[in-house]
């Protein structure tokens, strides 16, 4: 059975003051009304402009006339979450949001001593955010979805509402009598999370009435498993070296070796490699039996090439004219 949003609070205990998220969407907008009946005085909000669409103004004053009526200070940032072609706008705007939930932390509030942050994803977020991952044929990362507790830039997010369930958010709302402003994309089902939403979810609560505590739980082994993989690639990096040294790369099997070299490039360069760049990856690093012989290879937004006997990550295309 889904977590209760009282006991979903009830059980969150993050440090204070808090801020919280505040889209104006029915979730952020449950999650700020919870959070100011239970630590009164010691919330705000943070609410970002995307621009995206026309809806967004709407959104900021739905925002503002709650904040006002709940008497929480609210500062607004407005980003420009354009994307370049080949890039995703969703993953982009993303990025943008949390760098400037992050932002106004030490700027706006700089000396309020505010190091959490609340954000409002549910149950069923995470669910689509499983069933995304498996339609894209994702590894340990994709399918462990969204943690409930994580750090970035020396803040500290988290997601209490995770084992709630995204209709008992809303039913919530409207017995109380609140609003909340309606994103119009949520129904354009050309998206795939909205098609999931919409097709899916319903499908799944029919066969399988406890789907989304069994997907969390999926999730949570999920991340647990990575965890034991990236403890195990760092220890690998340790003998291996950094830059990777290539004849150490060479004695490992070949699981250890992707291993290593997903974790050396995530956490050393923030690049992330498909499976078919990881493959070829590995059919040149095992071709490279002579002191001559060059590597060269695209890997997100730079190329992995061979320095002497090491591995090496480039932004700039560093292939001989």
């Amino acid at each position: 059975m889904s977590q209760s949003l009282s006991a979903a609070i009830a059980a969150f205990s993050p440090n204070l003051p808090l801020a919280v998220a505040l889209s104006g969407g029915a979730d952020s907008t449950a999650l700020l009304l919870c959070c100011v009946e239970r630590w009164p005085g010691q919330v705000r909000a943070i609410h970002v402009h995307h621009g995206l669409q026309h809806a967004a103004d709407g959104f900021e004053r739905h925002c503002a006339d709650l904040c006002e009526r709940l008497n929480v200070p609210l500062v607004v940032r407005r980003i420009d979450a354009g994307h370049a072609s080949g890039e995703s706008p969703e993953a982009v705007a993303r990025i943008a949001r949390y760098r400037s939930l992050v932002s106004v932390l030490s700027t706006e509030w700089a000396g309020q001593d505010i190091t959490d942050i609340a954000v409002a994803q549910h149950g069923d977020d995470q669910v689509e955010t499983v069933l995304l991952a498996l339609s894209r044929g994702a590894g340990l990362p994709g399918l462990a979805a969204m943690p409930k507790r994580w750090q970035r830039d020396g803040v500290t997010f988290h997601r209490p509402l995770l084992g709630v369930a995204g209709p008992a958010i809303r039913q919530w709302l409207r017995e109380l009598g609140h609003k909340w402003a309606e994103d119009p994309s949520n129904a354009d089902q050309r998206f795939t999370r909205n098609r999931i939403r919409a097709r899916l979810l319903p499908a799944l609560e029919e066969a399988f009435p406890h789907f989304r505590e069994t997907f969390a739980r999926s999730a949570a082994h999920a991340a647990q498993a990575q965890q034991l993989l990236d403890e195990v690639a760092a220890g690998d990096l340790g003998i291996i070296g950094i830059p990777p040294r290539i004849d150490r790369l060479q004695s490992l099997s070949a699981p250890r070796q992707v291993n290593a070299l997903r974790h050396w490039l995530r956490t050393v360069h923030g690049a992330h490699a498909s499976t078919a760049q990881m493959q070829e990856l590995q059919r040149q690093i095992g071709a490279c039996i002579t002191r001559g012989h060059r590597l060269h290879l695209k890997i997100g937004v730079g190329f992995v090439v061979r320095q002497e006997g090491t591995l090496d990550w480039q932004t700039a295309d560093p292939a001989p004219r």
